[in-house]
């Protein structure tokens, strides 16, 4: 009888998908209830449903495509030098819009204070100066601008302070809105996974939910709980008790029925209690230990 290697057979025995335990429709509807008062009681609810949650790093940075490979070894090192005199004055508030309609006025940082915001020393450094030391990032000319951000609401324009760099062929951009007027991103309940990433709203009562599973798994159906401020969604996955399978992830699409139009409501993954933004990639349980109005 010929050996698998080891290496394989540890690949065989463990790649079994992500091993959830069958929840029950009543657990379900329990941990609903538990994910609705958690998120009624959250501190970052009012700023998700009503202010300015931006959902990436406030450092607009130039396409690495176009960039020489130093200023990116420069830039995590924070080697910034500001060669010329930027703005002065405290900028008039803006006014945030949203393709719904909703807007928000919110003050904007000064150009020292955005300056301040792009230089500061990173937490960490992936790719460290060369003995001989980084290539200064020598900002040359400072200027207002505007930039398109992901944010709880949707996509928003944003204004931004613009730093052009000595042989960079695009500026670096600071969102300008000051990060006190800003929102964090919800919490995770618990320890609690994120099983749907995203949804689509295919009719009023029809959500498209799309969700992660193992290559094995089975798909029982979709489950769904609904409050007058949110719908909590939950994909019934399995894996049977499969010992032996491939380490393969697959995507699935699941549709559930609402009694109500979903409207304005929020919503809700059952397993993590975080919100779930329409048709995007931004996953919030990857939040967890991040937030960026300190990026």
């Amino acid at each position: 009888m010929r050996l698998l290697p080891i290496a394989l057979l540890v690949v065989l025995v463990t790649a079994c998908g992500p091993g959830r335990a069958p929840v029950t429709d009543d657990e379900f509807a329990a941990r609903a209830r538990e994910v609705v008062e958690h998120w009624r009681g959250s501190a970052e609810r009012e700023a998700w449903v009503s202010g300015f949650v931006p959902l990436r790093n406030l450092t607009l940075e130039p396409d690495w495509r176009r960039t020489p490979r130093w200023v990116g070894r420069s830039a995590i090192n924070s080697v910034w030098r500001l060669e010329t005199e930027p703005p002065s004055g405290t900028p008039a508030p803006a006014r945030l819009r949203w393709a719904d309609g909703g807007s928000l006025e919110v003050p904007v940082l000064t150009a020292e204070a955005a300056y301040a915001g792009l230089s500061k020393p990173k937490s960490f450094a992936d790719e460290k100066c060369p003995a001989e030391g980084c290539r200064p990032l020598s900002v040359v000319a400072v200027a207002r601008g505007e930039a398109t951000v992901p944010s709880s609401r949707g996509e928003v324009r944003v204004p931004t302070w613009d730093f052009t760099v000595r042989g960079v062929p695009e500026p670096f951009r600071r969102v300008a809105v000051d990060p006190a007027a800003m929102g964090g991103p919800p919490r995770p309940l618990d320890d609690g996974i994120q099983e749907v990433d995203t949804y689509e709203a295919s009719a009023p009562t029809e959500l498209r939910l799309s969700y992660l599973h193992g290559d094995c798994d089975t798909t029982y159906g979709s489950r769904v709980h609904e409050t007058p401020e949110a719908v909590v969604v939950d994909v019934d996955v399995r894996d049977d008790d499969v010992r032996i399978c491939p380490d393969v992830g697959r995507a699935g699409r699941i549709d559930v029925t609402l009694r109500e139009p979903l409207g304005r409501r929020v919503v809700l993954d059952s397993g993590s209690g975080v919100p779930l933004l329409p048709e995007s990639n931004v996953r919030l349980i990857e939040f967890r230990n991040y937030d960026p109005r300190r990026s």
